[in-house]
């Protein structure tokens, strides 16, 4: 016959883990700086990410548009609103 080690955890159970993050998820999400403007970003002046170079680059060839990649992470957010609305594209669930 084997013995099998009793679970001894006194920890939360993942139920309640669970749970709180459920609590969480249903509050509604206020002081959001998703649309923060991109002149007051503390790292505004930094290069570009990889997303914003990849999706930059995207939207200028189909802007028939020159791409800079040299640009700031707060002048791609910007360069990439404008194109954004020269193309139509990334705006189905933007308000103007």
């Amino acid at each position: 016959m084997e013995n099998k080690p009793q679970d001894k955890r006194t920890g939360p159970k993942e139920s309640d883990a669970t749970n709180k993050g459920q609590q969480q998820q249903n509050k509604p999400v206020t002081g959001s700086n998703t649309e923060k403007d991109p002149d007051e970003w503390t790292t505004g002046d930094e290069p570009m990410t990889g997303a914003q170079r990849s999706y930059l680059k995207t939207l200028s060839d189909e802007a028939g548009e020159t791409f800079d990649e040299n640009l700031t992470k707060a002048e791609a957010s910007k360069r990439i609103d404008e194109l954004q609305h020269k193309t139509g594209r990334g705006l189905k669930n933007k308000q103007s």
